[in-house]
């Protein structure tokens, strides 16, 4: 007879616990612990672990790995995320926000796939057939190797899986998934961590490659268990602004390929369309002669990209003024405010500052904070940059400039977009040839970066009425 017993269970990193605690021990969250309800001792209808056939002790050396190949999705902005393509045997989790284009990735990736050869199953737990032929007729699947099943029974999927040795499968989503041995909700974390770590045995056993689609919660992150991302082998992030058709797709872990590499894709009509030079759609609308706005060149893994960086200072009449920072790191746009402030001379402290990345690109490297800081110290005083500069390099604390890795390749993208000046730290160009057309503009300092970069204004005093030429505003 199955007895029933009631824990509580933290929704960030599974830590379980036999009564409610406000603080969660394993993680630290405040009030992530839910109850859920557990069975214990032995019952037909609890779930039960598969247990592998062909599990056996090997010697490490022994261990054949020339069957171990890559099956191109036909997307190649995807496959540079995978490191590749699809692994036999992986499982691979992709969280998005609703609507940010998930399932009509993966619904394209499959059509490739089962075009290729690949018989390919699709399983929704949201949708029904029809509401899945209907996107796929949007976007010309018509393939007659892949097959639909609309299922939120994890154990008739596994068994499907077993019985028509299936090489791709896709979940959408995990979310939706139940076994009957469990009692807790759908999308409870019981129930997420069961279903998952069954579609993980069923796939390293079958060797079926698993695509599974996970909803994010309000903070950004993957609804569900934490353990779920370290359960996976590959977790991909489905990044994009909602008003925006620019989509990047993100690695956060990858056991067969670089956790660094981004995918960039267009939202359109008729489904995801790759873009296989980024750099062209973040600058084309890239206003010249307009203070507050500089180009850098960001490293994305092995593809350099360029972006813009606007930037806005406001005066204003209230104490304490207002920051905000829309795709760069907060804490570091307030640290070049501050190297404005103590290196440059540029009072902040009574204007409010805007940073934006445009286009929805997210830019963490350090490489961005000169474009960063020139952007803002030019909105502040009101002078454009030069035409055709773009800048690399980070910004110490004493308003020095960094040197950055891999110039060479930064300052080729550059180059092929137009840019003629490149600012980069003055050392770091020792022997570095530039690219034909550019010429390298060696920096020392935060000062002499906005001495050479910005355009200079003017002000009305007598030695203009003289003849004599104005002093430029630093």
């Amino acid at each position: 007879m199955a007895k029933t017993k009631t824990t509580f269970i933290c929704t960030g990193c599974g830590y379980e616990s036999g009564k409610w605690m406000g603080r969660c021990p394993g993680c630290g969250e405040w009030n992530t612990m839910e109850e859920q309800t557990v069975f214990t001792g032995n019952s037909k209808s609890a779930a039960t672990p598969r247990r592998s056939a062909q599990a056996v002790v090997q010697r490490m050396v022994d261990i054949d790995l020339t069957a171990q190949t890559y099956a191109s999705t036909g997307i190649g902005e995807l496959d540079r995320v995978l490191g590749g393509g699809l692994v036999e045997g992986a499982v691979v989790l992709v969280g998005g926000e609703p609507g940010v284009g998930k399932s009509t990735l993966l619904l394209q990736a499959c059509e490739n796939l089962a075009q290729s050869g690949h018989t390919v199953l699709y399983v929704s737990g949201e949708e029904s057939a029809r509401q899945v032929k209907m996107r796929a007729q949007r976007l010309g699947v018509r393939s007659e190797n892949l097959y639909m099943l609309a299922e939120t029974d994890m154990d008739v999927i596994c068994t499907e899986i077993e019985k028509r040795t299936l090489p791709v499968v896709v979940i959408d989503s995990i979310q939706t998934m139940n076994r009957a041995g469990v009692s807790s909700s759908l999308g409870s974390v019981s129930q997420v961590r069961e279903c998952a770590a069954l579609a993980l045995r069923v796939a390293k056993e079958t060797g079926a490659s698993v695509l599974l689609v996970g909803h994010v919660t309000k903070e950004g992150a993957l609804a569900g268990p934490r353990v779920l991302e370290h359960m996976v082998d590959t977790v991909l992030y489905f990044e994009g602004e909602r008003h925006s058709s620019l989509r990047i797709l993100r690695a956060v872990k990858n056991r067969f390929g670089s956790t660094n590499e981004i995918g960039v894709f267009e939202m359109t009509a008729e489904g995801m369309r790759e873009m296989t030079n980024p750099s062209a759609m973040l600058i084309s609308q890239h206003t010249r002669g307009v203070a507050g706005s500089a180009v850098t060149c960001s490293l994305e893994g092995t593809r350099p990209v360029l972006s813009e960086i606007q930037a806005l200072a406001a005066t204003t009449t209230f104490g304490q003024p207002r920051r905000m920072a829309t795709g760069v790191d907060y804490n570091r746009m307030l640290l070049m405010i501050a190297v404005l402030e103590r290196s440059a001379g540029i009072a902040l402290y009574n204007r409010d500052v805007y940073v934006n990345a445009v286009g929805g690109l997210r830019l963490n490297e350090p490489a961005n904070d000169l474009a960063m800081a020139t952007a803002i110290a030019s909105a502040a005083t009101g002078r454009p940059l030069r035409e055709g500069f773009c800048m690399i390099g980070e910004i110490g604390l004493t308003g020095e400039i960094r040197s950055v890795s891999q110039l060479e390749r930064r300052a080729s993208e550059c180059g092929k977009m137009g840019f003629t000046h490149i600012l980069v730290p003055r050392d770091a160009v020792k022997g570095l040839q530039p690219p034909q057309g550019t010429q390298w503009v060696g920096v020392r300092d935060i000062v002499q970066v906005l001495g050479l970069a910005l355009q200079p204004v003017h002000r009305q005093n007598p030695s203009e009425e003289s003849g004599k030429p104005a002093q430029p505003l630093v």
